[in-house]
């Protein structure tokens, strides 16, 4: 591609919601654009490629792993999701509306119920499990506060894959093949990452697990132990058993629990003074789907008292659970090393889910004895487009974005300084044709631009090497440039082109 011809907005100015380095760049590289600061982005051409990368990856181990691709409607019959029972329950970011015949409709947040339903429809017998299906589609959901960019948009790129099964160990055997077939993505895309213990959250189901892409800019705290692989997130990490005493002092929080916008109900949660409540270990133990703070006394419907006060014995018809948070220090479940918190990004998540949505949407098949029996299903997400703003959280400097190899928008950047000089241009054309032959992606700066301007632009679109034709030509030297730690080497003119054909 010709730098003349492609459509780069780059600026120099910070935009003025911006705080993380990956929207900070992405605005600024001209790889994205806000659509009216709503949390929605329009992908110019070079955030496309990039987004297509990324999607070619993660569609290249999926399918590696026996899993198929389909694509679903965006918009979704608000009946399935009332089937599932989770129309009511998902809350204000299930955004709903009604078509021209008053029929219900939303939006599709995430596709469980969706790819049931087409599953429902044409598998009928044992002989047709196991299944994996996947989509690389658009989803929405209507944050409250949309913010750092492609991070936490409202709409979003996201690949949801669901494995429908015939029995839970078969589930449990894909679950698996998917933990390994993620952690493959992630390291092909040059990602440092976790994989840890997660709630599960408005998806639901027995067990998860979610994919941390490790950054001081996430927004998810995690626990970790060094000694052993255990991490989790803070809202599902667990620890050895504290020892409290019955005269340990306590504090006790009351709060509203909302369990739809027509039902709530003001409940008590007791613990050490010493600890921290964890509010969706709170949530789920009431079965809430959030809590507020309560204005002013009242008297409590329930009594929730933490595990580790178990001899506690003042309150009425008490109720036990973990809802304390994990503190750094505490005691590792598994090896008894000390936790420590780090931050990481949520970009990916996977669930084993049994009989949640396959009960209720009556996704049955006949086992061997003919007899109709729920399928067992697993569901696996990939934020695609949140992996564009996690990359770039990992891998950028003071100057800009500095692309893994996987995720460039081009493998080579082929600068010509003074495009006036026929000896800078001629080689510049050179090489760009033969890399070109080669099958290497590869961009000519063949702007009419100074000199500063095009190597600015270098070091904020990141792509990792570039050729450098400038003044030095004419003492037969050009340079070639590794963009992560701005690495520069001098080469003769003669010599580059074996070099390139070396590195690509």
């Amino acid at each position: 591609m010709r730098f003349s011809r492609l459509l780069v907005p780059t600026t120099k100015e910070t935009p003025n919601d911006a705080t993380l380095a990956s929207h900070i760049y992405l605005i600024r590289g001209g790889f994205i654009q806000s659509v009216g600061g709503s949390g929605l982005y329009n992908f110019l051409p070079l955030g496309k490629k990039v987004l297509d990368k990324v999607r070619a990856v993660v569609k290249d181990e999926l399918d590696k792993a026996g899993c198929q691709e389909v694509s679903l409607s965006f918009v979704t019959p608000a009946s399935l999701w009332q089937e599932s029972g989770r129309f009511e329950k998902y809350g204000k970011e299930l955004l709903r509306f009604k078509d021209r015949k008053n029929n219900d409709f939303i939006l599709g947040p995430t596709h469980e119920e969706m790819m049931v339903n087409l599953v429902r429809q044409t598998v009928k017998s044992y002989k047709q499990l196991p299944l994996n299906l996947y989509q690389i589609n658009l989803k929405f959901r209507d944050e409250i506060r949309p913010r750092f960019g492609l991070m936490r948009g409202r709409e979003f790129l996201m690949k949801d894959g669901y494995s429908f099964h015939a029995s839970e160990e078969d589930m449990k055997r894909e679950f698996d093949l998917m933990e390994e077939t993620y952690k493959k993505i992630f390291t092909r895309l040059g990602l440092a990452f976790r994989v840890v213990d997660a709630d599960s959250g408005a998806i639901g189901g027995s067990g998860s697990k979610e994919f941390m892409v490790l950054a001081d800019s996430g927004e998810d705290t995690i626990v970790v132990c060094d000694a052993c692989d255990y991490g989790a997130n803070i809202e599902a990490a667990v620890c050895q058993e504290k020892e409290f005493t019955t005269d340990t002092k306590t504090q006790v929080i009351t709060m509203k629990a909302l369990y739809d916008e027509c039902i709530s109900e003001i409940v008590t949660f007791v613990l050490p003074e010493s600890e921290v409540l964890e509010e969706v270990k709170a949530c789920n133990a009431v079965k809430a789907n959030d809590l507020v703070d309560v204005e002013s006394p009242a008297d409590a419907d329930r009594h929730v008292i933490d595990n580790t006060l178990k001899e506690c014995t003042e309150y009425v018809n008490p109720e036990y659970a973990d809802i304390s948070a994990v503190q750094e220090g505490d005691a590792c479940i598994h090896c008894g090393a000390e936790l420590r918190y780090t931050k990481g990004i949520e970009a990916g998540h996977i669930f084993q889910l049994g009989t949640q949505y396959s009960e209720p949407l009556g996704a049955t098949f006949l086992d061997e004895n003919g007899k109709a029996q729920p399928m067992v299903m697993g569901t696996y997400g990939i934020g695609v487009s949140r992996l564009l703003a996690g990359i770039i959280e990992q891998h950028h400097d003071e100057k800009g974005c500095v692309w893994t190899k996987e995720s460039a928008p081009f493998d080579l950047h082929i600068l010509v300084s003074n495009i006036k000089d026929e000896a800078q241009v001629a080689l510049g054309e050179k090489l760009y044709e033969q890399m070109k032959a080669k099958g290497v992606d590869v961009l000519l700066d063949d702007r009419k631009d100074r000199f500063g301007a095009k190597m600015k632009d270098y070091e904020l679109l990141g792509i990792p090497h570039a050729v450098v034709i400038g003044k030095k030509l004419s003492d037969d030297l050009v340079e070639f440039v590794t963009r992560e730690g701005m690495v520069k080497e001098e080469v003769s003119s003669s010599a580059i082109e074996a070099l390139l054909n070396e590195r690509f």
